[in-house]
C-alpha cells in the first residue's frame, strides 16, 4: 500500500521539483603576476599578506531555463613588512546551469549563491595550482559564504537607492 503523505495544506503535493544540472565550467579570464620574480625581491624579510575579492554575475541565456554565472576572484598578496606586492592572480570562472523548478522570486539568490558554491572547489584548485605553478606555496582559499556575500551586495543596493533623489 503506497500512500502519499501530505502536509495538512497539501504543499507536498505541489512543491515544484528543483532541476539543477551544470552544464559546462570553464576559466574566461586568468592573469597571474609574479612580482617577486619581477622585481627581484629577496625572500629573507617576507611576511605575506593575502586579500581575496570575490564579485559574482549571473545571466539568462538564449535557451530556455540555461544561465551563465560568472565566478571573479581576485587574489593580492603584499609583504606585511612594506607592502610591496608579491602577487596579483585574478580568475574569472564561468559555469553554463540548466535550471528549473525554482520560483521567479527565488532565481536570482539561486543563481548567485547555490551556483557558485557548485563552482568553488574548482575554482580554488585552479588558484592553488597557480599559485604553486608561480613560486609560491600552494594557496588554499577559505571557503567563501556565497549568501553571505550575496546579503551583503543586497544591503549595498538598499543603503545606495535612498541616495537617488525624488522628483518634486
Amino acid at each position: 500500500m503506497a500512500e502519499e503523505t501530505t502536509a495538512g495544506n497539501g504543499a507536498a503535493a505541489t512543491a515544484p521539483q528543483i532541476r539543477m544540472q551544470v552544464l559546462a565550467q570553464y576559466v574566461r579570464d586568468m592573469s597571474f603576476e609574479n612580482a617577486v620574480a619581477q622585481k627581484g625581491l629577496s625572500g629573507s624579510d617576507v611576511q605575506p599578506d593575502i586579500q581575496v575579492a570575490v564579485s559574482l554575475d549571473a545571466r539568462k541565456r538564449a535557451t530556455e531555463h540555461q544561465y551563465e554565472i560568472i565566478t571573479k576572484y581576485k587574489v593580492t598578496s603584499k609583504n606585511k613588512t612594506n607592502a610591496e606586492t608579491l602577487f596579483l592572480l585574478e580568475v574569472e570562472y564561468g559555469g553554463v546551469f540548466h535550471v528549473e523548478g525554482v520560483a521567479e522570486d527565488q532565481l536570482h539568490p539561486f543563481l548567485l549563491i547555490e551556483c557558485p558554491r557548485l563552482l568553488f572547489p574548482f575554482v580554488r584548485r585552479i588558484i592553488s595550482d597557480v599559485t604553486r605553478d608561480g613560486g609560491f606555496p600552494p594557496l588554499n582559499i577559505d571557503t567563501v559564504d556565497f549568501m553571505s556575500l550575496y546579503r551583503q551586495e543586497l544591503a549595498r543596493r538598499a543603503q545606495a537607492a535612498p541616495k537617488v533623489a525624488a522628483p518634486n
